[in-house]
């Protein structure tokens, strides 16, 4: 923030692009008189300060409290980035391709950014609100999006032979068939707000102009920088607008932070070429070709939908052209009821509070169409969604756990030891590291309508769902379980192994956090044996779960009687045999060939019937988040027991066994095949059998 008058006059000149001698003629006084202020030698009385203002087109207040001057509508324009002199091109943002373009992992990445960002004293809320425009409140909104000016360059950037290139085509014709556009706004509250510079380090420069740039302490989410990909990857346009309100002030304002950036890949338009990212916001006259953020009125943010409700320090995040990627949703109800999927199960327990805690996290979805509501809020219950799992955190936030399950609510609660490795470059001279971490384990009994009952969840810091599995190895005749690791600052002790644990478990997460596995920083961080470390901690965890279902059986045998009186009194209906009733992928081989197309032979079991079975088998490029990218076939063989239909899919007829071989299409490929994996799956197909 200026600190004297000279220097705040001196910056808007600057930003205006306006001399001494022009704003001299202007309020009617000497050139020198103006140097005189701009050089700090004399100050200029109120009433030619209000002057001053009028002629730089800023409010007086702002020039009293040398504030950072507003911005008007009129100012704003998109900034595109040239192309490199070296003649390099980039298809796109790859940390985009991080994950699934998909609402689920939307969901997941953007609440946890929300999250991570959260102020002390309450929980974070987190608002996703669909809203579908069309008619003149499309054309609105296009007009203050400034369409026109962004539009020659969405379209010479929709390349069919390029991936990002059919996504951009594909969106283009969807709103000139439809003239429909669907915005995602995703809004969060007691929250941080995108403080700190315009280009030097911050959360806005880290949010707005860098990729895989996290910055993020310790004990929070992320630490790539890849969360907030997942917000651009979901515009069929790769466009995005935001507005923060700020928990700490820049240049003396805290309201309407607002910025745009648009992710496109390298295009040309006649004999310009173009990298590919631009900016939306004001003309910065200190940088060539830059466009810096604008501190907007209430106007400009509701003309782009952007107005937030109160000042409470957060950010809204705007999705333009919101999609789901896997294909799943297309109507506004099916892509609600996605979002609401995705925050639910991946953050139950950040949802829960205690007697004596207030949740880390409230969540809710609504839909709109042209302002008026299609869905009312929906506010996100997590003992609704997850009963068992969310009744085992509240017990233990209120200090209501047992050491022994005899009701069918009680929450056994025991430890887990985790042991922490040495990092590198440390002695224990240098730093006397905690040797051991206690993680809380809780166990509860099921619900009889848990559709995914004996399962472990692994969750740290925030309490996010980082994985969820079903154990194994389970004593016979145990009764339904969940089960819940409270690792890190989850256990709710502040202490030295807590922070230790912290930052282990955070390395050990790949970048789409579903696991704590072996990983590079993991590897480059600390001494050798710590991906065995971790390795043992999860399996020492779900040991612990079997020997206290082994205990509970043990004392269910002695309540229950002698075997053979247990026998005479058995009223359980017996248990039909599990049957496969539909068609899976039993094996698979996969090989490269020299133009690097992926070759597969593809195993399929599928029950016997008597319509055969007609499936249209998917290749897949797998992402890191379990989603992947389909891509075509460029050739599908039948070779046993199966034959093509007119339709370019597989029937089978014969047998409870199929086999075909397939080659991947190489121009369909969204990255090179020898940094790939492949996976292979067999939907039935929509036509009917011959």
């Amino acid at each position: 923030m200026p600190q004297d008058f000279a220097e705040w006059l001196e910056g808007v000149l600057r930003q205006r692009g306006m001399s001494q001698k022009a704003l001299a003629e202007m309020i009617d006084v000497t050139p020198a008189a103006v140097n005189g202020w701009v050089n700090g030698r004399s100050v200029p009385r109120y009433e030619k300060i209000t002057l001053i203002a009028a002629a730089l087109e800023v409010a007086v207040e702002d020039a009293v409290d040398l504030r950072t001057p507003g911005t008007s509508s009129s100012e704003l324009e998109w900034m595109f980035r040239e192309a490199p002199k070296d003649g390099g091109r980039e298809g796109g943002n790859a940390a985009a391709f991080a994950f699934a373009a998909n609402l689920e992992v939307l969901a997941r990445e953007a609440t946890q950014n929300s999250l991570d960002e959260r102020l002390e004293g309450g929980p974070v809320v987190s608002r996703f609100v669909l809203h579908e425009l069309t008619g003149q409140h499309l054309r609105d909104f296009l007009r203050a999006l400034r369409w026109d000016e962004i539009e020659k360059h969405l379209q010479a950037a929709a390349d069919p032979s390029q991936k990002v290139g059919r996504v951009l085509l594909d969106g283009l014709h969807e709103l000139e068939r439809t003239q429909r556009l669907v915005l995602l706004r995703v809004d969060d509250y007691n929250a941080t707000g995108l403080t700190g510079p315009e280009y030097e380090d911050g959360r806005f420069s880290r949010v707005i102009r860098r990729t895989l740039d996290s910055g993020k302490a310790d004990t929070q989410g992320g630490s790539y920088g890849l969360g907030k990909a997942a917000l651009w990857a979901a515009s069929r346009f790769g466009l995005v607008l935001v507005n923060s309100t700020l928990s700490q002030p820049q240049n003396g304002r805290w309201e309407r932070r607002m910025a745009g950036r648009l992710e496109l890949p390298w295009h040309a338009i006649g004999t310009q070429e173009f990298a590919g990212p631009a900016w939306f916001g004001a003309l910065d006259h200190e940088r060539e070709n830059a466009a810096r953020s604008w501190w907007g009125d209430p106007e400009t943010a509701r003309s782009l939908h952007l107005e937030r409700d109160g000042s409470e320090p957060g950010t809204s995040f705007l999705v333009i052209g919101a999609y789901d990627g896997s294909g799943d949703a297309e109507q506004l109800e099916e892509m609600h009821e996605l979002l609401v999927r995705g925050i639910a199960c991946n953050f139950w327990a950040s949802m829960v509070g205690g007697e004596r805690s207030e949740p880390l996290l409230r969540a809710s979805v609504a839909s709109w169409r042209n302002g008026r509501t299609v869905i009312a809020e929906q506010s996100i219950d997590p003992h609704r969604h997850e009963p068992a799992r969310s009744r085992a955190v509240k017990a233990f936030l209120d200090g209501r756990t047992v050491s022994e399950i005899t009701g069918r609510d009680d929450v056994l609660e025991t430890a887990v030891t985790l042991k922490l490795p040495r990092e590198k470059g440390t002695s224990p001279a240098d730093r006397a590291a905690p040797g051991t971490h206690d993680a809380v384990l809780l166990v509860t009994p099921a619900g009889d309508t848990e559709v995914k009952p004996d399962r472990i969840s692994y969750m740290r810091a925030t309490r996010m769902v980082v994985k969820s599995k079903r154990i194994g190895d389970l004593p016979l005749g145990h009764r339904s379980f969940q089960a819940v690791l409270l690792a890190g600052a989850a256990a709710g002790k502040d202490s030295l192994d807590t922070e230790a644990a912290e930052r282990l478990l955070r390395t050990a997460e790949p970048p789409d956090h579903n696991d704590w596995v072996g990983t590079e920083d993991l590897t480059a961080t600390y001494v050798r044996g710590a991906q065995q470390r971790i390795l043992d901690f999860k399996r020492d965890a779900e040991q612990r779960v079997r020997e206290v279902l082994r205990g509970q059986e043990a004392e269910q045998n002695e309540d229950e009687g002698p075997d053979i009186l247990k026998e005479l009194l058995r009223l359980d209906p017996p248990k039909a045999a599990r049957t496969q009733g539909f068609p899976v992928v039993h094996a698979v081989e996969g090989w490269l060939d020299d133009q690097s197309a992926w070759h597969v032979r593809v195993t399929v079991k599928y029950p016997e019937r008597e319509d055969p079975w007609v499936l249209a088998p998917v290749v897949r490029f797998a992402g890191r988040d379990g989603g992947g990218t389909p891509v075509r076939w460029a050739e599908l063989v039948p070779e046993q027991n199966c034959e093509l239909t007119k339709h370019g899919n597989l029937l089978f007829r014969r047998g409870r066994r199929g086999t075909f071989s397939g080659v991947t299409d190489v121009s369909d490929h969204p990255v090179p095949a020898a940094m790939s994996r492949i996976e292979v799956d067999v939907p039935r197909a929509k036509e009917a059998a011959q």
